[in-house]
């Protein structure tokens, strides 16, 4: 119900964005008090995402939602995505605001499932996870959307765990310096994980303890080095190695097939699949 109430705030939010103060063609053409009911439908393939979310949500505002297809479900041209209804001058108030994120949402999940389908080709067990290169205020839904795709969330955000990067080492002024100070001062609750731009760096973590590795910008064999180096050092393991920068759809099956246990990628976050939605609306006698 949290995450429900916090989206039906960000969806009033969008709609003062686009209604800043009434909506005047509804207002001229009458229409503010009709009963309604829209449905979103498909007109392309792809994999749902947060129209459960977004449900919950559109009944805080006080409408009457089905959601036929749940996060993950494959949709087909036709397929009816949400009913939904109302008074008309809210429904069409939001109906931008709906198929905006979902279009989005869907483009995600769909750009996700393909990609961690090629992945899996090569290596069944490994893990596709999303970045926090996010649009402002769709954080939640595109993580959601990423997980509806079969994908993992990595971090939420900030507070989820530690994650030393190359700006935080070049504050400290020390690589190993850098990651005794969080292993000193995080709680057993937080995981540890370090970005490493080389075999050697990657080696350092995995001896100071750190729970998981990031190599980062690393092409396919110097992540097949480090792996090995980490193999040879007898520490492999005992940490997670994550490959990310520059995965695409076209390289995710080479950087799989390199035994890490994670590829992390913005790719379907900055480039979801297109994806075709549309509303239809018709009056009802009553609500």
């Amino acid at each position: 119900m949290a995450l429900a109430r916090m989206m039906a705030e960000e969806i009033l939010q969008w709609l003062r964005e686009d209604m800043p103060h009434w909506d005047l063609t509804t207002d001229a053409l009458g229409l503010e008090d009709v009963c309604a009911e829209a449905v979103v439908v498909a007109k392309s393939r792809a994999v749902a995402a947060c129209t459960a979310e977004l449900a919950r949500a559109l009944r805080i505002l006080g409408l009457d939602v089905e959601a036929p297809k749940k996060p993950g479900e494959l949709v087909e041209p036709g397929d009816i995505v949400l009913r939904i209804r109302g008074p008309a001058g809210l429904l069409l108030a939001l109906e931008r605001t709906i198929l905006n994120l979902l279009i989005y949402a869907f483009g995600v999940a769909t750009q996700t499932r393909r990609m961690v389908d090629t992945a899996r080709r090569v290596a069944p067990g490994v893990r596709v996870a999303a970045t926090r290169k996010t649009p402002p205020g769709l954080r939640v839904c595109a993580k959601r959307a990423f997980a509806a795709g079969g994908g993992d969330t990595h971090r939420l955000g900030l507070s989820d765990a530690i994650l030393v990067k190359d700006n935080h080492v070049a504050l400290v002024g020390d690589y190993g310096e850098a990651l005794r100070r969080v292993l000193e001062q995080r709680s057993f609750m937080h995981r540890v994980e370090v970005e490493a731009s080389t075999p050697e760096e990657a080696l350092t973590a995995a001896r100071l303890g750190v729970d998981a590795v990031l190599l980062d910008n690393m092409s396919p064999d110097e992540v097949r080095e480090t792996i090995l180096l980490l193999e040879r050092e007898g520490v492999r393991s005992r940490i997670v190695v994550e490959a990310s920068g520059g995965i695409t759809p076209e390289n995710i099956a080479e950087y799989a097939a390199t035994g890490v246990d994670v590829v992390s990628t913005s790719y379907p976050l900055l480039y979801p699949a297109r994806v075709d939605l549309s509303m239809r609306m018709r009056r009802l006698d009553q609500c």
